[in-house]
């Protein structure tokens, strides 16, 4: 068995137990709230067009859109809006198949119950609700593979769940934490389905014996499944527990593992919050629901300070660090020692071919070209600083995980890159990295960042000095290399620096 597969499968107690809690939790709300709400929109007719129409319109919503307004509208990230954007994704299923199952009862059964004298209630709980249950189960069976599924993306928003398998694992080129994460988010989906498909032959055979065997298998999936979170949580509580952001690219998952060993080594218990947003994990910070993360100053200088201008990196690193404090009552507590700045890349061939050396060469040859960046680049200021400065009209922007950015413009796809400047896969795939002389884009130390509450732990403080100033651009850059390049894991990259830190 390969090292790397043994540290997946490290992960899969805390990553499968987070996932099931989220997934019962999401499918009991539902049963609780659609199967009564069916039954009286069965009842009140007018009810039926605008329940079931709400419930079709949560379903058009991409999840990871459904997941993501989830955050704002409740203001915390976490279990809690994962459990209610799955909530809502689980809705249709039982309520349709709730409201069809008993609107399609024979009528001569319904003629036979009242000639008999039974009340409406009567009606309900002996003829209409045995008659439709099975496909009731048929909607909470579908309604359980669409949460199993959908429970991946949680991880956007802070809920630990097997999607921090996938995502983490497609940042950076992780084959095998990739393959983890889905063969066990569908063995899971299988198991629960065939479970609940068990319990509905039960009920139509009225066998007591597969109706006593669905329950125990349930039972064993969710002890199995929730033993080892659970004990997690209770080992956790013998000292503080230090929750630590990361965002999308292999550089945040390095540090963050980085900083997860050295809180371990002083005693810390760490809860990793990763393959978060910036404006998500920045709004985790401020509200200490992340203790800690490695930010850049010039995220925050565009992003959350709104500032366009662009000064000197020991100005705009000592305004941001006032700002934190006075606004969000955030510490920085230093720069790391390197800076990772976006830049402008291109193939070594399109730049001598189009003879091109800065970004203001782009401006008369953008019409023709298509540049291709991750999620958030195009809709951040920096873009559009660039774009602006240098009066960019590209004819095509596209949007993609940043680690496919690579194989596309390898495979000539695209032709223009965002790229991180401590990114090893530059010289990798012979990129030319374009100078910005109006310098349109704000310095990009690496800083980090605690929480306010974390800020006046002095023990944590301590534990994390030793990454002030002690990361250069060159071993950010190795460490990088080693996952991207070397398909190294992040641990072991992590490993790397805190060896050259020692030194």
């Amino acid at each position: 068995m390969s090292e790397n597969l043994i540290l997946q499968l490290q992960l899969l107690p805390d990553y499968l137990g987070s996932h099931l809690l989220i997934t019962i939790s999401a499918l009991s709300l539902g049963i609780i709230v659609c199967l009564p709400t069916a039954i009286a929109v069965t009842r009140i007719k007018k009810l039926r067009w605008p329940v079931l129409s709400f419930a079709s319109v949560m379903q058009t919503i991409p999840g990871i859109a459904l997941l993501a307004l989830m955050v704002p509208l409740l203001g915390q990230i976490g279990f809690v809006p994962a459990l209610v954007a799955l909530f809502l994704y689980s809705m249709l299923p039982i309520l349709r198949n709730t409201v069809t199952g008993i609107s399609e009862v024979d009528p001569s059964l319904i003629e036979a119950a009242r000639g008999l004298g039974m009340t409406s209630n009567q009606m309900l709980w002996k003829v209409e609700l045995p008659v439709a249950l099975p496909i009731i189960i048929a909607g909470i069976r579908t309604s359980t593979v669409w949460v199993v599924g959908t429970a991946t993306l949680s991880t956007a928003v802070g809920a630990k769940s097997l999607g921090n398998y996938i995502f983490s694992g497609l940042h950076t080129q992780n084959h095998t934490s990739v393959l983890v994460g889905c063969i066990a988010a569908a063995l899971l989906a299988i198991i629960l389905d065939g479970l609940i498909r068990l319990s509905e032959i039960a009920v139509t055979q009225r066998n007591a014996f597969k109706g006593g065997l669905a329950a125990l298998g349930l039972i064993i999936v969710l002890f199995g499944g929730l033993s080892a979170y659970a004990f997690k949580y209770d080992s956790a509580k013998s000292g503080p527990v230090i929750s630590i952001g990361a965002k999308t690219f292999t550089e945040q998952y390095i540090l963050s593992d980085l900083m997860a060993a050295m809180l371990k080594e002083s005693g810390f218990n760490t809860d990793s919050r990763s393959s978060m947003g910036s404006t998500i994990l920045f709004d985790a910070l401020k509200n200490n629901e992340v203790d800690c993360y490695i930010d850049y100053s010039g995220t925050i200088w565009a992003n959350h300070m709104k500032r366009s201008d662009t000064k000197s990196p020991d100005i705009v690193l000592q305004e941001m660090t006032d700002w934190l404090q006075e606004k969000h009552n955030v510490l920085c507590l230093g720069a790391i020692g390197f800076e990772n700045t976006y830049a402008l890349a291109v193939t070594a061939g399109l730049a001598k071919s189009l003879e091109l050396e800065s970004i203001a060469d782009l401006s008369r040859h953008s019409p023709n070209l298509l540049i291709g960046s991750d999620y958030e680049f195009f809709s951040r200021p920096e873009w559009f600083a660039i774009r602006d400065n240098y009066n960019l009209h590209f004819y095509e922007t596209v949007s993609m995980d940043h680690a496919l950015m690579y194989a596309a413009i390898d495979a000539n796809r695209i032709d223009v890159v965002t790229a991180y400047s401590t990114d090893g896969r530059i010289a990798a795939h012979d990129l030319v990295i374009l100078k910005d002389p109006k310098q349109a884009l704000p310095p990009y130390d690496a800083v980090l960042l605690l929480s306010p509450q974390a800020s006046e732990n002095q023990n944590l403080i301590k534990a994390l000095m030793p990454i002030i100033g002690s990361i250069s651009n060159q071993l950010m850059q190795q460490a990088n290399m080693m996952v991207d390049i070397d398909k190294e894991p992040t641990q072991k990259a992590a490993s790397y620096l805190a060896e050259k830190i020692v030194e």
